[in-house]
């Protein structure tokens, strides 16, 4: 999701849950994304994540840009796409939760949020905040809303 504020673009970008991201920030940051199964579509089950992850739907699900997709350092293809919106006043992300063992070795289970933060940002902080391989959905992203336009 993206806005348009003081004549910027700013994009949303959403911090991961749990013990291993508590004190990552810089380079941390994504896409609210998830893992689709073979065959189902693509734009779907992003639109699903995105309620899933956030804890909210959208007003309207029209005007989606198609962003392609990337390749991540794992080895992980995330498919993209953004359309312009805003987060509801106020806003709290309830995402998913997800269960590990915690502390390690501890035999203990212990449930977190896949997300425990979301936060729009101009884009040359959100280049800063989020995963480095993402960072050409951008560019993209800014492409599609502003031709002519170099990124920041």
């Amino acid at each position: 999701m993206f806005r348009r504020r003081n004549n910027e673009l700013e994009v949303l970008l959403a911090h991961p849950g749990g013990p291993f991201f508590a004190r990552k920030d810089d380079g941390a940051w994504t896409i609210p994304k998830g893992e689709a199964a073979p065959g189902e579509d693509l734009l779907t089950r992003a639109q699903i994540e995105f309620e899933e992850e956030l804890g909210f739907r959208p007003k309207t699900f029209r005007g989606w840009i198609a962003l392609g997709s990337i390749k991540q350092k794992g080895g992980k293809t995330v498919h993209a796409w953004a359309f312009e919106g805003d987060l509801p006043e106020p806003f709290e992300p309830k995402s998913n939760l997800f269960e590990m063992e915690w502390p390690p070795r501890s035999g203990k289970l212990k449930e977190f949020p896949e997300i425990d933060r979301a936060e729009f940002f101009t884009e040359d902080i959100a280049r800063r905040k989020m995963k480095s391989a993402q960072t050409p959905f951008l560019d993209r992203l800014r492409a599609a809303v502003l031709p002519g336009t170099d990124p920041v």
